[in-house]
């Protein structure tokens, strides 16, 4: 069980705002906000490089967190960026050829989706997005049938960005095993609100971030790459952090995942990152993903309730995530009046997820993401104030 009355004092943010965007960015906990104040005050008393030096435990604990996040193995983590960043050096790894294929998803996000037209706009590869199932989500039955032998990856979005549904992932992992295709997962969604398990997915990839519900900093992300995979992987541009220059006309590619990495990084952010870990799982994956679709569909039978709103949410297991429309559509405006009551949330537009939202007809969707530091109570006077908005007197 959660204490959210401990959870939310842990929470400076908690008594600012009503954050229903944890989506966008969590609302990180002191302990993460303290350590790193602590190493960006020591770089400015010492210098930057001498505060890593001083810091190098607490910058490989990240590694070692991620991978008992992710139950991996810390040699088949980096740390980098961004989660874009983490799945494009994981995507743009391989080597694709004119007529291979590339599976993914109804619901993928516009990142991913504009690498795929890229790489086949470049190589002549094929990009096909699977049908969905009548949930709302990727159909496995139609994934197994278009395997053959020109498939050379799978790569879906877990919990897309919006739609509330979420993949499944592990079912996925199946088709993927059997057939011998690289599977790569954009856990970006995932990570942090309920547990992600790359053995259980089976998964040979996967990508995230800091940020999001895993509640740490933003400018972190991570990738996961299964070791019997990474010597297969050159990664699409390197330096002297993932390389070794050996001879004037010869360099060797670093073993393990940081391979992936570059020299720079924020090394205050990488500390956070790995006090996120810690604290997520402090409480529980369990625990957290129980609370959090609790708070959710407490949400969306508040929402349902509401003239004129619809809930558009979609899957057989829905996630934090949590996507509606009002009457007249002009969801930043509403977005806007919220923030103004100190609530936030997102707006999602077709842009995001083209595929996804051109089928559904809509042009754009508000977002309202919880996390378990969130209350029942705070979802009341969200809905309340949504209805006074809604009303035109907000």
């Amino acid at each position: 069980m959660i204490d959210v009355a401990k959870a939310r004092r842990e929470t400076p943010g908690a008594a600012n705002v009503l954050h229903f965007n944890n989506a966008g960015a969590g609302l990180m906990p002191a302990t993460v906000l303290a350590a790193m104040r602590q190493h960006i005050e020591l770089e400015a008393a010492i210098g930057g490089y001498e505060a890593a030096d001083q810091g190098a435990a607490a910058l490989d604990h990240a590694y070692v967190a991620v991978a008992r996040l992710l139950n991996a193995a810390p040699d088949e983590i980096a740390v980098v960026e961004n989660a874009t960043r983490a799945w494009d050096m994981a995507f743009y790894s391989f080597q694709f050829q004119p007529g291979d294929r590339i599976l993914t998803a109804q619901a993928e996000y516009a990142s991913n989706y504009i690498a795929y037209l890229q790489v086949a706009r470049r190589t002549g590869a094929v990009v096909e997005a699977i049908p969905n199932d009548a949930d709302g989500q990727l159909d496995v039955a139609a994934l197994e049938r278009a395997i053959d032998a020109r498939v050379k990856l799978i790569a879906i979005t877990h919990v897309p960005t919006n739609g509330g549904l979420v993949n499944p992932a592990a079912a996925i992992g199946r088709v993927a095993r059997r057939a011998g295709i690289p599977y790569l997962l954009d856990a970006c969604q995932s990570v942090g609100q309920m547990p992600v398990d790359v053995e259980a997915i089976g998964c040979d990839m996967l990508s995230a971030t800091a940020r999001k519900f895993l509640r740490g900093p933003r400018g972190v992300g991570f990738l996961y790459v299964r070791r019997s995979l990474i010597e297969e992987l050159e990664p699409p541009f390197l330096d002297l952090h993932a390389a070794n220059w050996v001879a004037p006309d010869r360099y060797e590619i670093v073993p393990g995942a940081k391979r992936f990495e570059n020299w720079e990084t924020n090394f205050a952010g990488k500390i956070g990152l790995g006090l996120a870990v810690d604290y997520a799982l402090g409480w529980g994956l369990e625990a957290i993903r129980d609370r959090v679709v609790h708070l959710a569909e407490h949400l969306r039978r508040r929402l349902a309730t509401l003239p004129g709103v619809t809930v558009r949410d979609l899957g057989a297991e829905r996630s934090g995530i949590v996507t509606f429309t009002c009457p007249g559509g002009e969801h930043d405006a509403i977005k806007q009046a919220l923030g103004a009551r100190r609530m936030n949330v997102s707006t999602s537009t077709r842009t995001s997820t083209q595929l996804d939202m051109t089928a559904r007809g809509l042009g754009s969707l508000v977002r309202a993401s919880v996390h378990y530091y969130n209350t029942e109570e705070e979802v009341d006077r969200f809905t309340e104030a949504l209805a006074d908005i809604c009303r035109g007197r907000g």
